[in-house]
């Protein structure tokens, strides 16, 4: 089941993608938690955890709820989710529960949840709309359904401009497609909420800069290295070309002025009503 599951992961579920994942999160925790604030996750709270990876959010998330709240995290690849339950019992955090399941295929755990976290977890699945039925059923009625999902992934861009990488970010979003996602499918998530009987409370956009010597630099370079990995090995691209583009952006990352500039996200916070 393990085998299946992970080979469904496009970026793989080993311990590069881990560490990057890992990078990721910490890149995007003080987006997260100061969402998580407004979306009115606190002490007692009851989490559903959506595609929750290797637990970084709901180590994260177990952490606010406290002892006298719940999380539940479900997720497709058992390789993560021994790494999630790790992180937990490493920290003494008993009130986390990790579900191996399949999003399209398995029903969600019932639970009348007060909130559910999902990021870029729409953006793969092959239908965004019965996810987010099940979502949105988990929930209590006032309960809320947050996501961070990108509405513009051709954004990503560089100062000075790099070709390549513009070309990088296009071919990611071609084989985003191919296999059956949607890289810009925040813009159809807002229609899908009201939908499934929820009211949009926000819609915020969320776009960072930073410079080579800011952490939040190290989040692209690790994306490209695993990724141009990938599409060599998929021949999706060539040797030389994936050594051409690599170089181009660490010339650039010997540049103290350079800067990138994120994907546009959208941060959707909606509430259930019906």
């Amino acid at each position: 089941m393990s085998g299946t599951a992970d080979r469904e992961y496009v970026l793989g579920t080993h311990d590069e993608e881990l560490a990057r994942l890992g990078l990721q999160h910490r890149v995007w925790r003080p987006t997260a938690l100061a969402c998580w604030h407004r979306a009115g996750i606190t002490v007692g709270s009851r989490v559903l955890d959506v595609g929750a990876g290797p637990g970084f959010a709901a180590v994260d998330l177990a952490e606010i709820v406290g002892p006298t709240g719940r999380v539940v995290a479900v997720e497709l690849s058992s390789r993560f989710a021994a790494a999630g339950r790790q992180a937990c019992a490493a920290r003494g955090l008993t009130h986390v529960e990790f579900h191996e399941l399949d999003l399209m295929q398995n029903e969600l755990p019932a639970g009348g949840f007060d909130a559910s976290w999902c990021r870029w977890v729409a953006c793969f699945v092959p239908s965004p709309r019965a996810l987010v039925a099940k979502v949105v059923a988990a929930l209590r009625v006032g309960g809320v359904a947050v996501f961070h999902e990108y509405a513009d992934y051709a954004s990503w861009r560089f100062s000075p401009r790099l070709p390549l990488q513009e070309e990088f970010v296009q071919k990611v979003m071609a084989s985003w497609r191919e296999s059956g996602g949607e890289p810009d499918i925040a813009l159809a998530l807002p229609p899908l909420l009201a939908e499934a009987g929820c009211v949009v409370r926000e819609v915020t956009p969320r776009v960072f800069t930073g410079r080579p010597r800011d952490h939040l630099w190290q989040w692209p370079a690790t994306f490209l290295n695993v990724n141009l990995d990938r599409m060599r090995d998929l021949g999706q691209v060539t040797t030389e070309w994936a050594e051409a583009a690599w170089q181009e952006f660490r010339a650039a990352e010997a540049n103290p002025d350079a800067l990138v500039v994120t994907p546009l996200l959208l941060e959707i916070i909606a509430e259930r009503v019906v």
